[in-house]
């Protein structure tokens, strides 16, 4: 009979195979550099060939289980500073304003990286039979988790992976293996809190709705106690939970909105700083530029000009 020093040295074994078998894969899937999506609209891959020592990216996640199978990856969400790479995982379970760096690649071994975007609605199928007596108690809520992946998690990636080869197994079998992702996810040790997203009338499931018409009008003003009066909360109670599921109070969450599709709208698109000041909702190009400096640290015209020249890609 195994004993239990020989049975963790054997479950690491198979983490770190399983590890370097996706790497493998995946260094043959993404092959160009940047952030992109896969023939899956619910899978994508991160590849970088250089760590960003002086870099730091900004992008708007929705809810997400990121994997870093080569080299490490760190997030700051908030005041709140997470690092994963190899076997761990970092999961966002609802939308986030996030800034991230890569701290560990190179051109012989870049950053490999996959993000798997969660299905609120799928989630929402699933959880009654992964929790059939209802949610257990939760300890402090935070914007993201860090987790240790098992072996069996890791082998359903690598087969997802091995789906995209064959469209009929992309058609039939994908769905069903994020399915299984999605019950692992949930069996794990942060899988209360995913659950909870979903779950109707919770206070994260509250957060989400409040998120959700963030996102939908981050270019109109708005008061504070009205968007807790519409999710039926106090204002008091509101901010506070507001706060402890994302990091940011609702109007700096917005602001972060606004800067980062002002900073989109002015790359991707050719607009000038003024353009898109309006465009997102600012009313003050003194205030947009102060805002946009303090976030991205620089003035609006010279960050864009340093981005075009470094190709850097601005991810959404």
């Amino acid at each position: 009979m195994m004993n239990s020093v020989d049975s963790s040295s054997h479950a690491s074994k198979l983490v770190l195979a399983e590890v370097a078998a996706i790497a493998d894969r995946l260094n043959q899937l993404a092959f160009r550099e940047g952030s992109y999506a896969s023939a899956l609209e619910w899978l994508y891959f991160n590849r970088y060939s250089q760590a960003e020592a002086n870099e730091q990216l900004y992008a708007m996640n929705w809810p997400i289980v990121g994997i870093a199978v080569q080299g490490s990856k760190r997030m700051r969400v908030g005041q709140q500073t997470f690092t994963y790479g190899g076997a761990r995982l970092f999961v966002a379970p609802i939308s986030l304003p996030i800034t991230f760096q890569t701290m560990q690649a190179s051109i012989t071994e870049p950053f490999l990286g996959i993000g798997i975007y969660l299905d609120p609605q799928r989630i929402a199928e699933l959880v009654p039979n992964v929790y059939p007596q209802g949610l257990p108690p939760m300890d402090k809520r935070e914007a993201g988790y860090v987790m240790d992946a098992d072996a069996a998690l890791l082998n359903a990636v690598g087969r997802l992976l091995e789906c995209l080869s064959n469209p009929s197994d992309m058609q039939l079998l994908a769905p069903l293996i994020r399915d299984e992702l999605y019950i692992r996810l949930l069996r794990s040790p942060v899988g209360v809190y995913i659950a909870e997203t979903v779950f109707a009338d919770s206070v994260v499931q509250r957060m989400t709705q409040a998120i959700a018409w963030l996102r939908e009008h981050y270019d109109q003003p708005f008061k504070v106690p009205e968007l807790a009066s519409r999710i039926h909360l106090s204002e008091s109670s509101f901010r506070e939970q507001f706060k402890a599921v994302t990091g940011f109070s609702p109007l700096q969450y917005q602001k972060m909105l606004r800067l980062q599709e002002a900073r989109r709208l002015m790359l991707s698109q050719g607009m000038d700083a003024t353009g898109a000041c309006r465009m997102v909702g600012y009313v003050s190009d003194s205030q947009f530029s102060r805002d946009y400096s303090r976030l991205f640290g620089d003035a609006p015209s010279r960050d864009i000009a340093r981005l075009r020249i470094g190709s850097r890609p601005v991810v959404r």
